[in-house]
Protein backbone atom coordinates (compact mmCIF):
# COMPACT_ATOMS: atom_id res chain seq x y z
CA UNK A 1 0.00 0.00 0.00
CA UNK A 2 1.54 3.25 -1.04
CA UNK A 3 0.98 6.47 1.19
CA UNK A 4 1.32 9.72 -0.10
CA UNK A 5 4.18 11.55 0.24
CA UNK A 6 4.02 14.28 3.64
CA UNK A 7 4.59 17.40 2.34
CA UNK A 8 7.28 19.44 4.19
CA UNK A 9 6.59 22.08 6.84
CA UNK A 10 5.27 25.20 5.76
CA UNK A 11 8.67 26.74 7.38
CA UNK A 12 11.41 24.23 6.23
CA UNK A 13 12.90 25.38 3.03
CA UNK A 14 12.73 23.11 0.29
CA UNK A 15 16.34 21.64 0.04
CA UNK A 16 18.14 19.56 -2.86
CA UNK A 17 18.42 15.58 -2.61
CA UNK A 18 22.17 16.10 -2.17
CA UNK A 19 21.34 18.14 0.92
CA UNK A 20 18.71 15.94 2.65
CA UNK A 21 21.68 13.02 2.22
CA UNK A 22 24.03 15.43 3.52
CA UNK A 23 21.83 16.80 6.59
CA UNK A 24 20.77 13.19 7.11
CA UNK A 25 24.24 12.04 7.26
CA UNK A 26 25.15 14.89 9.98
CA UNK A 27 22.11 13.83 11.76
CA UNK A 28 23.66 10.74 12.31
CA UNK A 29 27.00 11.52 13.12
CA UNK A 30 25.94 13.91 15.47
CA UNK A 31 24.01 11.52 17.06
CA UNK A 32 27.42 9.00 17.74
CA UNK A 33 29.11 12.36 18.89
CA UNK A 34 26.11 12.91 21.75
CA UNK A 35 26.06 9.42 23.01
CA UNK A 36 29.32 9.68 23.49
CA UNK A 37 29.60 12.81 24.61
CA UNK A 38 26.42 11.63 26.83
CA UNK A 39 28.81 8.45 27.93
CA UNK A 40 31.96 11.07 28.57
CA UNK A 41 29.85 13.49 30.95
CA UNK A 42 28.42 10.30 33.19
CA UNK A 43 31.91 9.35 33.70
CA UNK A 44 33.03 12.75 34.53
CA UNK A 45 29.93 12.92 36.71
CA UNK A 46 31.04 9.78 38.83
CA UNK A 47 35.02 11.02 38.58
CA UNK A 48 33.49 14.05 41.18
CA UNK A 49 31.67 11.78 43.10
CA UNK A 50 29.90 8.14 42.68
CA UNK A 51 26.76 9.69 43.37
CA UNK A 52 26.34 12.78 41.59
CA UNK A 53 23.96 13.27 38.75
CA UNK A 54 24.93 14.67 35.18
CA UNK A 55 22.65 17.41 35.79
CA UNK A 56 24.75 18.60 39.14
CA UNK A 57 27.54 18.36 37.43
CA UNK A 58 26.43 20.52 34.71
CA UNK A 59 25.78 22.98 38.05
CA UNK A 60 28.95 22.58 38.92
CA UNK A 61 30.68 23.32 36.10
CA UNK A 62 28.66 27.07 35.41
CA UNK A 63 30.06 27.57 39.06
CA UNK A 64 33.30 27.07 38.40
CA UNK A 65 33.31 28.77 35.02
CA UNK A 66 31.00 31.60 35.95
CA UNK A 67 31.49 32.17 39.46
CA UNK A 68 29.04 32.54 42.12
CA UNK A 69 25.50 33.19 41.27
CA UNK A 70 22.01 32.92 42.68
CA UNK A 71 19.48 30.25 42.58
CA UNK A 72 17.09 32.23 40.02
CA UNK A 73 19.81 33.40 38.02
CA UNK A 74 21.51 29.28 37.64
CA UNK A 75 18.37 27.84 36.94
CA UNK A 76 17.45 30.75 34.17
CA UNK A 77 21.16 30.10 32.95
CA UNK A 78 20.59 26.21 32.01
CA UNK A 79 16.85 26.75 31.44
CA UNK A 80 14.81 24.75 34.53
CA UNK A 81 12.82 25.60 36.73
CA UNK A 82 14.08 26.39 40.25
CA UNK A 83 13.21 23.81 42.60
CA UNK A 84 14.78 21.13 40.20
CA UNK A 85 18.17 23.45 40.76
CA UNK A 86 17.40 23.86 44.73
CA UNK A 87 17.66 19.78 44.69
CA UNK A 88 20.69 19.44 43.11
CA UNK A 89 22.19 22.44 45.19
CA UNK A 90 21.22 21.05 48.37
CA UNK A 91 22.49 17.69 47.66
CA UNK A 92 25.84 19.40 46.24
CA UNK A 93 25.60 21.17 49.65
CA UNK A 94 25.75 18.16 51.52
CA UNK A 95 28.15 16.95 49.31
CA UNK A 96 30.83 20.09 50.68
CA UNK A 97 30.53 20.89 47.04
CA UNK A 98 29.19 24.49 46.90
CA UNK A 99 27.91 26.82 49.78
CA UNK A 100 25.67 29.44 49.74
CA UNK A 101 27.08 32.67 50.82
CA UNK A 102 25.65 36.49 51.06
CA UNK A 103 25.36 38.43 47.79
CA UNK A 104 27.73 41.31 48.07
CA UNK A 105 25.46 43.42 46.09
CA UNK A 106 22.08 42.48 47.76
CA UNK A 107 22.65 41.11 51.64
CA UNK A 108 19.16 39.27 51.58
CA UNK A 109 19.75 37.39 48.57
CA UNK A 110 22.37 34.41 48.59
CA UNK A 111 25.27 33.61 46.02
CA UNK A 112 25.76 29.91 45.51
CA UNK A 113 29.47 28.85 44.88
CA UNK A 114 32.00 26.31 44.42
CA UNK A 115 33.56 25.64 47.96
CA UNK A 116 37.39 25.22 47.86
CA UNK A 117 36.79 21.23 47.67
CA UNK A 118 34.37 21.49 45.01
CA UNK A 119 36.61 23.94 42.75
CA UNK A 120 39.81 21.32 43.37
CA UNK A 121 37.45 18.70 42.22
CA UNK A 122 36.27 20.23 39.53
CA UNK A 123 39.82 21.65 38.09
CA UNK A 124 40.82 18.09 38.32
CA UNK A 125 38.04 16.95 36.36
CA UNK A 126 38.29 20.23 34.02
CA UNK A 127 42.10 18.78 33.36
CA UNK A 128 41.67 15.53 32.64
CA UNK A 129 39.14 16.38 29.90
CA UNK A 130 41.47 18.75 28.55
CA UNK A 131 44.24 15.99 28.03
CA UNK A 132 41.47 13.61 26.87
CA UNK A 133 40.81 16.46 23.93
CA UNK A 134 44.33 16.67 23.55
CA UNK A 135 44.89 13.46 22.75
CA UNK A 136 41.58 12.62 20.25
CA UNK A 137 42.60 15.71 18.38
CA UNK A 138 46.30 16.36 18.39
CA UNK A 139 46.68 14.75 14.99
CA UNK A 140 44.35 17.30 13.55
CA UNK A 141 45.43 19.68 11.63
CA UNK A 142 45.13 23.32 12.96
CA UNK A 143 42.85 24.86 10.15
CA UNK A 144 40.95 21.33 10.52
CA UNK A 145 40.23 22.19 14.62
CA UNK A 146 39.21 25.93 13.38
CA UNK A 147 37.03 24.90 10.85
CA UNK A 148 35.39 22.84 13.26
CA UNK A 149 35.35 24.72 16.11
CA UNK A 150 33.48 27.75 13.59
CA UNK A 151 31.28 25.04 12.14
CA UNK A 152 30.04 23.66 15.68
CA UNK A 153 29.80 27.48 16.90
CA UNK A 154 27.59 28.22 13.98
CA UNK A 155 25.46 25.42 14.70
CA UNK A 156 24.89 26.14 18.37
CA UNK A 157 23.89 29.68 17.15
CA UNK A 158 21.40 28.60 15.20
CA UNK A 159 19.83 26.09 17.24
CA UNK A 160 19.71 28.98 20.05
CA UNK A 161 17.72 31.08 17.77
CA UNK A 162 15.86 28.13 16.64
CA UNK A 163 14.65 27.81 12.52
CA UNK A 164 14.65 30.70 10.38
Amino acid sequence: MNQAPVPPAADVPAVSDETKVAIEDLELQLGFLWRRARSLNHALTRSVHPDLEPAAYGLLSILMNRGGMRLTELAKFIGVGKPSVSRQITFLEGLGMVSKVSDPTDGRAQLIELTPTGMDKMRAVHTSRQEAFHSLLSHWDTAELTTLATLIAKLNGDSQEGPN
